[in-house]
């Protein structure tokens, strides 16, 4: 029998890992929603969003958590110049176009990030780091809680935006018919740079979360949450933000309950053995719509 403390422990371990997939594939999801363009790149903006956040925080000291809103802002200014002069051109063509785009915006974001901080990996101590709050039979560490609700917050906040907003409603428009948001006078290309530079915003979160929370990072490190991105919104649905929130929830439990159980090299496996399952019993995923 498992004890009930270190299935509860896991679970939180899982629910904080979760809200970094989360608002990463929650941003990857609002460019796809909107733009219908595959971004393999995105990765490399949670990783300028994690230098932003730490280049501030060695220059002013300021708490690291408050500098999360400085790094957004930074990404949407940087995302939408990515939008307009890369992914406007080829937008509605092949989409070997975008993949191979992306590719190349890969390998430009990690070598200029090399030549600016270094190659080499780093780390910064949270200033909450040590202290805890009990939580049932352990100790859930402060930066973890904090994370989670800075999450819901930015999730909340995106949440009103879409539905309260005229300009979330003209995104949802776009998101629902491109063609349909033409005619009635929305202007698509301002919903496209939003999107892409909300987009960004969000992949900066999860960086600055990422690096807060005590994880190494360099250069190069977008990567594999990219990949992992993809798959949860695959597992969800493409353009399926509640799908993103709840398959970042079912990878970042999985992931730590398979190194619980079946060790460390399980952990990335589960994951996509989750989506091979969800894939064959739903194609379009868990929140995907059928096109029937």
């Amino acid at each position: 029998m498992v004890d009930f403390g270190i299935l509860l422990q896991i679970l939180f371990w899982g629910i904080y890992a979760g809200c970094i997939y989360i608002l990463l594939a929650t941003g990857l999801n609002l460019i796809f929603g909107v733009m219908k363009v595959v971004n393999f790149a995105h990765g490399e903006f949670l990783m300028i969003g994690a230098y932003i956040t730490v280049t501030i925080f060695v220059l002013t000291g300021f708490n690291p958590y408050c500098i999360i809103l400085l790094s957004m802002l930074a990404l949407i200014g940087i995302g939408a110049v990515v939008e307009r002069l890369c992914f406007r051109p080829i937008l509605g063509t092949s989409k070997l176009n975008e993949i191979f785009l992306s590719i190349g915006l890969i390998y430009i974001f990690q070598n200029g990030a090399a030549m600016i901080w270094g190659d080499e990996w780093q780390s910064i101590r949270s200033p909450y780091q040590g202290i805890t709050v009990p939580v049932g039979s352990f100790n859930l560490p402060l930066d973890y809680v904090i994370i989670m609700v800075v999450t819901a917050a930015i999730l909340v906040a995106l949440y009103l935006f879409l539905k309260k907003t005229r300009t979330g409603r003209e995104m949802r428009a776009t998101s629902q018919n491109r063609k349909g948001a033409m005619l009635v006078g929305i202007n698509v290309e301002r919903m496209d740079i939003l999107s892409f530079g909300i987009g960004c915003a969000l992949a900066a979160a999860a960086g600055t979360l990422w690096v807060v929370s005590g994880q190494v990072f360099n250069p190069y490190m977008g990567s594999i949450p990219a990949v992992k991105a993809f798959a949860i919104i695959i597992l969800g649905g493409l353009g399926s933000i509640p799908g993103a929130i709840i398959g970042g929830l079912i990878y970042g439990i999985a992931e730590n309950g398979a190194a619980y159980f079946l060790g460390g090299v399980w952990k990335d496996a589960i994951s996509f053995i989750i989506l091979i399952i969800v894939l064959v019993v739903r194609p379009t995923g868990l929140f995907g719509e059928s096109g029937e």
